[in-house]
């Protein structure tokens, strides 16, 4: 389920920052005299009431601009309008309304997402005083008095902001569709692969609105089965100032990976493999994505087999953490291998919400123990006692064995590749989870043979 994103907004100085700090719960912004925040420090997971969100404070990209403060707030604002759900707009009650907090006003409103007003550096606590009324010129029914600084009023906002989130996707009755993500750089050829994979289908059943302003998410019904694409095509639009770019490239892609079971990972064939697409990847593996490698443009390339093993050695070599992704070449522009990638699709999805029995995998586990017993650690030595999954998308196997210190990275992976030999975990990562010192009778051990 995809987390809401609360977007910080306002002029500098008015305490951003400091908000976000008080809100994360934590200090990871920089706060200071002068407005700026470095690009790593301002998103962050936050929580209120148990309610999950992704809290942005987006006067973090005014780093090194030289550009007119009136154009950072206008960035600053078509960010938040892009990507937000609710809007926090912070004024400061010293500094009264400017003609900047008017400006950024009416185009809130224009936008017609959720905006919650706070006037910052009430530091006395109490009813508000005078001045703090006529923030209500701003034009919102949310305008709730506080301090960033002293954390005063921050149970109200919080509650504004709350009610005003999306309800959850999982709440709305799409677990019919399978959600899959096409990722990649800007010209990678998101946008053809989408419109191939979708115009090539007469069944298109609806186009509806995406997460952010600019995307569409597309539902379509293929052999029977629906699946939305999360359109990621629009990774640029809005970002005419190059210090945004990643700002936002990174922030939209992360949410379209949150989103998806499964990421087509898009590399440009003529290219080659840059640093962003080990990026791109490593989101997806990181947060437990089925992937596929889709190499697009391949009309363009030399049609040698040896040259396409080539390619693909390549991309082992350098995604060498994701060796069980499957990779398709194909051209989006001619449709050549696009019936190849939606069958990878279906045996990957099938992958990942596959189930092993019990038994037959304990079965395979003391098969892998007997060829390759575990290495001795100062004459002790691991003991698996069985082995259950879990959980599926992904996969995810529990261990139950004798003492956590003794299990290395080596032999983890090694038993990983076994059961990868022996089941179908086709473009799937799996989570395998250790618990140590099982309580258990030493007879009914079904892995290790005990002593």
């Amino acid at each position: 389920m995809k987390k809401p994103i609360l977007a910080i907004v306002g002029r500098p100085n008015t305490g951003k920052s400091t908000l976000f700090n008080a809100l994360a719960g934590k200090r990871l912004a920089i706060v200071g005299p002068n407005p700026g925040v470095t690009r790593d420090r301002i998103m962050t997971d936050a929580d209120w009431a148990g309610h999950d969100f992704v809290l942005i404070d987006t006067g973090g990209i005014e780093t090194g601009s030289k550009d007119s403060l009136q154009d950072l707030m206008h960035r600053q604002v078509d960010i938040a309008i892009e990507m937000a759900d609710v809007i926090c707009f912070v004024t400061d009650i010293n500094m009264g309304i400017s003609d900047i907090d008017h400006d950024i006003a009416q185009r809130l409103r224009k936008s017609g997402k959720p905006v919650v007003c706070t006037v910052n550096k009430i530091d006395v606590p109490g009813d508000p005083p005078p001045d703090f009324y006529t923030f209500y010129e701003l034009g919102f029914a949310d305008t709730i008095a506080i301090s960033a600084t002293h954390k005063l009023g921050l149970s109200e906002l919080l509650d504004a902001i709350i009610k005003n989130f999306p309800e959850p996707l999982d709440q709305r009755g799409d677990f019919d569709h399978i959600p899959v993500a096409i990722l990649g750089r800007p010209n990678a050829g998101k946008s053809s692969l989408a419109n191939k994979l979708l115009g090539e289908e007469r069944s298109i059943v609806s186009d509806i609105p995406g997460t952010t302003r600019d995307s569409l998410d597309s539902d379509i019904e293929h052999n029977d089965q629906m699946y939305r694409f999360i359109d990621t095509a629009g990774l640029r639009r809005k970002s005419k100032i190059d210090d945004s770019i990643e700002y936002v490239s990174t922030l939209r892609t992360k949410r379209a990976v949150e989103r998806c079971e499964i990421a087509l990972v898009l590399i440009d064939a003529v290219e080659g493999l840059t640093s962003q697409d080990t990026k791109v990847a490593g989101m997806a593996h990181q947060l437990g994505k089925a992937s596929i490698f889709v190499v697009n443009k391949w009309d363009l390339m030399a049609q040698s087999a040896q040259h396409r093993k080539e390619y693909e050695q390549n991309i082992r070599q350098r995604f060498n953490f994701m060796t069980y992704a499957p990779i398709v070449f194909l051209s989006a522009k001619t449709g050549e291998g696009i019936d190849q990638l939606w069958q990878t699709i279906e045996e990957v999805h099938a992958a990942y919400h596959r189930r092993m029995p019990t038994s037959l995998l304990n079965d395979v586990i003391a098969d892998a123990v007997v060829m390759h017993p575990a290495p001795q650690h100062k004459g002790r030595q691991l003991k698996i006692y069985y082995a259950t999954m879990t959980g599926v998308a992904p996969p995810t196997i529990l261990f139950f064995i004798n003492d956590i210190k003794l299990l290395h990275f080596s032999y983890e992976r090694y038993l990983e590749n076994r059961l990868r030999e022996n089941f179908d975990f086709k473009g799937t990562p799996l989570t395998l989870r250790w618990k140590g010192k099982a309580a258990r009778d030493e007879s009914k051990s079904v892995v290790t043979p005990d002593d």
